[in-house]
């Protein structure tokens, strides 16, 4: 049984605030045109792959590190996750010299693995199932006096990721529509909030495996679902439910999710190292998957490229032609 914890939907004020909080501490990422003649649609990369830590989650973690404060300090942080966030949260940490423990399931990639020691943290690898205990309780008892930082149901981190819409709307003034990988739910909660706010006109869709896509099942019924999640090398997006809290912030906003087979994911990892030398995760390149397939609306379509930490082994597979 999953419960709801609260969350408010995040405002516009709260995303512009971050914004002047965290700048300087992220890159402003660029938008690029991805290299490939669609008679219907521009189809542009805003590349969160180029973050320091690999991945957009440094937004939110930044963000949620600074309204911490003293409390982060004087108590150390843990968060939960595959391994984007727990970078993220490691080395935003390391900056502000505040002990930092992440909990990541025992298949995670090796590459996260390591850079999340590289970056100062300390790991507790445990099952997947485990993981998710702490996704849904918000909590794990033998870190319970350090500071719980959840990677994706927490408005510090929803407002850290709505600045990627800012920018968005910033760079691509004229976009149609806007696709985002969907893991947990943040990303796109903080985007589509911001994007809502400030040009609502826009079509927002949320794009997920077809291994793993809770929020695909939940649109459907109506109401947060469990799905049978299969692990595939897209690990950074996928779960086996959308906690309820996230589902009611998020179903209003988006138009859709897009789901993509792991062939539709592989070839646009593919095609975006052999036509605009980007090197993307399976999650970041599912947008641009999902943009490939024609199910978005026609237009100038913006694909977030979530992140880049893809393990090297599995990124030569892809390039050789294998779905791993």
């Amino acid at each position: 049984m999953i419960t709801e914890h609260p969350l408010e939907p995040v405002s516009l004020v709260q995303i512009e605030s971050a914004r002047k909080r965290i700048h300087g501490l992220v890159l402003r990422t660029p938008i690029v045109r991805l290299n490939v003649d669609d008679p219907e649609r521009e189809v542009y990369l805003k590349l969160e792959n180029l973050q320091p830590t690999g991945s957009f989650k440094v937004r939110g973690a930044s963000n949620a590190i600074a309204l911490a404060g003293q409390d982060a300090k004087s108590r150390g942080v843990y968060t939960c996750s595959a391994g984007n966030m727990a970078q993220a949260l490691a080395w935003q940490a390391r900056q502000n010299g505040i002990p930092c423990t992440a909990i990541v399931p025992d298949n995670a990639p090796k590459t996260k693995l390591l850079a999340i020691e590289r970056f100062g943290a300390k790991t507790i690898q445990v099952s997947y199932d485990e993981v998710w205990k702490v996704v849904t309780s918000h909590r794990y008892a033998p870190l319970a006096d350090a500071l719980f930082i959840h990677p994706f149901s927490d408005e510090r981190m929803i407002a850290g990721n709505g600045t990627i819409g800012l920018e968005i709307l910033e760079d691509v003034p004229g976009v149609d529509s806007v696709i985002i990988p969907f893991g947990g739910g943040g990303l796109t909660a903080g985007i589509a909030s911001a994007i809502h706010a400030k040009k609502p006109d826009t079509r927002v869709y949320a794009v997920e495996p077809e291994t793993a896509a809770p929020l695909a099942a939940s649109l459907r019924e109506g109401r947060a679902m469990d799905v049978n999640r299969v692990p595939s090398f897209v690990d950074g997006i996928g779960g086996k439910s959308v906690l309820p809290e996230i589902f009611k912030i998020v179903r209003p906003l988006v138009d859709g999710s897009i789901t993509s087979s792991l062939r539709e994911i592989a070839d646009a990892v593919r095609l975006l190292v052999e036509r605009n030398r980007v090197v993307a995760e399976g999650a970041g390149a599912a947008s641009v998957a999902a943009a490939l397939s024609g199910k978005a609306s026609a237009g100038k379509v913006v694909c977030v490229v979530s992140g880049g930490n893809i393990d090297t082994v599995t990124l030569a597979r892809i390039l050789s032609g294998e779905v791993p």
